[in-house]
């Protein structure tokens, strides 16, 4: 991505964004803060525990019938990006953490947001809530890596352990783009190429092949300024990298473009974004 920045650690579930927030990982916050990080921690060492959270809309989801059928016992890591309180913690988002192929990075950073100042980390935070309830209603357990939007973090290798320490079937990370490029617009998926284990090989390309393919049938539009056909191949993203199970990090869209911001900022909008990753993370899974 390339972002405008704002948003600890606090794990239940993974991911990373890039280039400001296309690149989630690549753009460090403004300078250290003295203000202390309050956490709610879960280390990688241990397994996490699922994060509660309130139902994020009363829209309806997908009727069961247009929902492919999912094998019981499988595990979904949704990774909303950033964190709202990533902005006033800049000291501890921008430590240095391992991201993967011998790579240093920022722990995290704040995101972008709209010109209308609605944010990346409310943005995801809402989405994944949504998707999260629609899996889970149809029996699949759903791990967050977060458990609010109001914490520091979690610091991208933190993200990515979650889903290894999950054993999760698939790993989710939700991000928006946020480009000043003239006509900017799309969303693109982004993926760990070239692979460093199995699980990013044909399982990963299958995971993101099915996400792209599930907003374009929702009328989504794919990127115009990332990737091709709405894929975008990645070396350089640590949730990615550093993942050991079948990984994709969606970029919803351009938040300084007006239309992709309109959508977002909208109840309707999101709830669209929400009914389409579902849709296509259980057509990953049946």
């Amino acid at each position: 991505m390339t972002t405008l920045p704002r948003a600890t650690i606090a794990v239940a579930a993974v991911f990373a964004c890039l280039a400001a927030c296309g690149n989630p990982e690549a753009s460090p916050a403004p300078p250290p803060s003295s203000t202390t990080a309050t956490s709610t921690t879960t280390t990688s060492s241990a397994p996490p525990a699922p994060a509660s959270s309130p139902p994020a809309s009363t829209s309806s989801s997908p009727s069961s019938s247009s929902a492919p059928a999912v094998p019981g016992g499988k595990v979904v890591v949704l990774d909303p990006g950033h964190n709202g309180g990533n902005g006033s913690h800049t000291a501890e988002i921008n430590k240095q953490v391992p991201a993967g192929r011998g790579q240093m990075k920022p722990c995290n950073t704040t995101g972008t947001a709209t010109n209308a100042g609605y944010e990346e980390h409310a943005f995801t935070w809402d989405v994944a809530n949504r998707v999260k309830d629609e899996l889970a209603a149809k029996g699949i357990k759903v791990v967050m890596t977060r458990p609010n939007d109001t914490g520091v973090g979690p610091c991208v290798d933190q993200r990515a352990a979650v889903g290894n320490q999950a054993k999760a079937d698939a790993v989710v990370s939700i991000h928006a783009d946020g480009s000043d490029s003239a006509g900017a617009h799309g969303f693109h998926v982004a993926y760990s190429n070239p692979p460093l284990n199995a699980a990013q090989g044909a399982p990963s390309s299958k995971l993101t092949h099915d996400l792209r393919d599930g907003l374009k049938a929702a009328g989504f539009a794919t990127s115009t300024y990332i990737g091709t056909d709405g894929l975008s191949p990645r070396a350089d993203l640590g949730g990615l990298n550093l993942s050991e199970r079948p990984s994709a990090l969606i970029e919803c869209g351009n938040m300084r473009n007006a239309g992709d911001a309109g959508t977002m900022s909208s109840s309707d909008g999101r709830q669209k974004y929400a009914d389409a990753i579902a849709k296509a993370i259980m057509a990953y899974l049946s």
